[in-house]
């Protein structure tokens, strides 16, 4: 995606109206960059809010996509999440980047469509399914990796 979307459009449809550093304090805002990626991640994925910043926490490549360094940074929370997408609601940037998004795509040939990512961890357990009763458990099963 990063040689895909234009980057530099989105940025400027959003800069004017995204939040500056106060001079009374408080949390600094996120960068930009950040944010932009964080919201496309969450158009792309279909996320709630609080299920965008779990995934953050949780999924390296939506860290790394987005910009976060977990050891050094921290991640959005899912209220910053929800205000970043308001403020794009509130100034019809959304549509926006979707129409030059979907633009962008039909201009490479590509189509635009649903995605969906999985995260499968495989774990050494006895090899049988079956469980206390001597059943097999339905919500067990069993997988290969290699010929193990």
């Amino acid at each position: 995606m990063e040689g895909t979307i234009p980057w530099d459009y989105f940025h400027a449809l959003i800069r004017p109206v995204y939040h500056q550093p106060s001079a009374k304090g408080g949390r600094p805002p996120f960068p930009l960059e950040v944010m932009r990626r964080i919201h496309l991640l969450q158009q792309w994925f279909t996320l709630s809010d609080p299920l965008m910043e779990e995934m953050l926490i949780d999924t390296p490549c939506f860290r790394r996509f987005a910009g976060i360094d977990m050891v050094s940074e921290r991640i959005p929370d899912e209220s910053t999440i929800l205000d970043f997408r308001h403020l794009l609601e509130e100034h019809g940037i959304g549509e926006q980047i979707f129409e030059a998004l979907k633009q962008t795509l039909k201009d490479q040939g590509a189509l635009l469509q649903e995605g969906t990512i999985l995260d499968a961890t495989i774990i050494h357990t006895p090899s049988s399914t079956k469980n206390k009763k001597g059943e097999r458990d339905p919500e067990m099963h069993s997988v290969a990796k290699g010929n193990q």
